[in-house]
């Protein structure tokens, strides 16, 4: 990543980093995509239009550029500590890779320690490093599930994620109130008790 772009607004400065390489190859092919659907390049509204894209596309799939296994060791702690620890109602946003288009939700992760604890903000930075690229819903919650597993090693890991697609709104069936669930589990949550126990928990309103 080579480039600041900062945008001063209210007084937050935001700092994007692109690569500007390949920002330039991704904005080239998208004006000859506008071109081929009939738009006229040149107009005003357009004129920045495939470089705002490339620079979108590079930020929404900037998890190709985090390591999800160094995120959790950079935050690992000796602990005797072995009942459930849970991180529900983590944000996801991603991008289908079937059409390019978004798909975004909630997850909701657990792990039972065996010996090691993790910072709680790491587990929602990994479910970031693997959504910020292009993914399917389905292989999404078995890259996080098996992170955590192999990582920390714990007594089991539980991943549970709920998303709205829009390839399934805005396009084909259409129907604008389906959430797709998946789910992947690891040793002791492959017991139906714990398995349980955790979906009750993940369903409370604690808080």
């Amino acid at each position: 990543m080579s480039h600041d772009e900062f945008d001063d607004i209210e007084g937050y400065k935001k700092i994007d980093r692109y690569n500007l390489k390949s920002i330039e190859t991704i904005a080239s092919s998208y004006k000859g995509i506008l071109k081929e659907m009939g738009e006229n390049t040149d107009r005003e509204g357009l004129l920045k239009t495939p470089e705002r894209v490339a620079k979108s596309l590079q930020y929404l799939t900037h998890g190709y550029d985090l390591n999800p296994t160094k995120i959790l060791m950079d935050a690992m702690f000796k602990e005797d500590y072995k009942q459930m620890v849970i991180v529900k109602d983590i944000e996801v946003y991603s991008m289908c890779e079937h059409h390019l288009l978004p798909f975004f939700g909630k997850a909701h992760v657990a792990y039972i320690p065996n010996g090691c604890i993790v910072g709680l903000s790491k587990i929602p930075r990994v479910v970031d490093a693997f959504a910020r690229r292009l993914q399917v819903q389905e292989r999404l919650t078995v890259e996080i599930r098996d992170c955590i597993e192999e990582t920390l090693k714990p007594i089991g890991v539980a991943v549970v994620i709920e998303c709205s697609h829009l390839c399934m709104q805005m396009r084909g069936i259409q129907k604008q109130n389906s959430v797709t669930t998946t789910s992947a589990f690891t040793g002791e949550f492959l017991k139906d008790t714990t398995r349980k126990e955790f979906i009750s928990l993940i369903g409370a309103k604690l808080h």
